[in-house]
């Protein structure tokens, strides 16, 4: 597995949870841009409708070779209808978001990871940011000694 992208912004807009692997639906220049390292997930979420998962607001660079994509159209995910259920069930009953968090080659297949996500407060930052600085000064003294 071949990490492409993280959306570091996920993690910290965001308390996220049932990570799922899906496949995405992508364009012949679209593939080539994706495996140098052209697409960006920041701001990008994913939607169902008609009992589809769609990517919005995902950035994929144009490939100037082919040119019949928009760089920020919407994306069709492949999930199984089971799966876009479960997802659909949750954001409609207790109000998550689905984000996704990482893509990635897995046995040459382009791959988006995605999980269902509840927004933080400011002041759950502020205590992740503080339990990061306590776990560093930790791992500092333990390290001199």
């Amino acid at each position: 597995m071949k990490i492409i992208t993280n959306n570091k912004n996920a993690y910290h807009n965001f308390f996220v949870s049932d990570l799922m692997e899906a496949g995405i639906e992508l364009k012949g220049g679209e593939i080539k841009s994706v495996s140098n390292g052209k697409i960006s997930l920041s701001d990008s979420y994913v939607e169902i409708k008609n009992g589809e998962a769609i990517l919005k607001n995902c950035y994929i660079a144009q490939d100037n070779s082919v040119s019949d994509s928009s760089t920020k159209r919407p994306r069709r995910l492949l999930l199984h209808k089971v799966e876009i259920l479960k997802f659909e069930r949750k954001v409609k009953e207790k109000g998550f978001s689905i984000v996704p968090t990482k893509v990635y080659f897995n046995k040459g297949k382009v791959k988006v990871e995605i999980g269902l996500a509840k927004g933080k407060k400011l002041y759950d930052k502020r205590e992740v940011l503080k339990e990061r600085a306590i776990q560093r000064d930790i791992d500092r003294v333990v390290k001199n000694e």
